[in-house]
């Protein structure tokens, strides 16, 4: 299953080019890749627009974000993980100060729709 997540950065220049520092090959810490993968998450990519994040995340049968959320928040390396990207991140326009990557909601797929000259 595909999860389309949103999230911004605190527009500021110096933040942004931080997060994306933290985010090249290799900087990620091994322990939050392997939390990433042991919870059932396939494949994920974040996507850039000035201080906007778009998170696409394929994720499994196993995946259950309530058991990942509950083991994220009893391993103090991804607590500490998600406390460093807390100072670079910020909620959307209208949300909970505690809201972080939300999902969007899915209104097109090319592949519901009738190709040209079917009835």
């Amino acid at each position: 299953m595909w999860h389309c997540l949103l999230l911004d950065l605190k527009n500021d220049a110096a933040l942004i080019e931080a997060y994306r520092q933290w985010h090249r090959p290799g900087a990620v810490p091994a322990k939050v890749v392997a939390s990433i993968h042991a919870s059932g998450v396939e494949a994920m990519e974040i996507y850039q627009r000035g201080d906007r994040l778009v998170m696409m995340m394929k994720t499994g049968p196993r995946f259950d974000p309530a058991a990942k959320a509950a083991a994220d928040a009893a391993d103090p390396e991804i607590v500490a993980w998600e406390t460093l990207m807390s100072t670079m991140q910020q909620p959307l326009p209208g949300s909970a100060p505690s809201d972080k990557w939300l999902p969007a909601e899915r209104i097109f797929a090319l592949a519901e729709q009738p190709l040209p000259g079917d009835a």
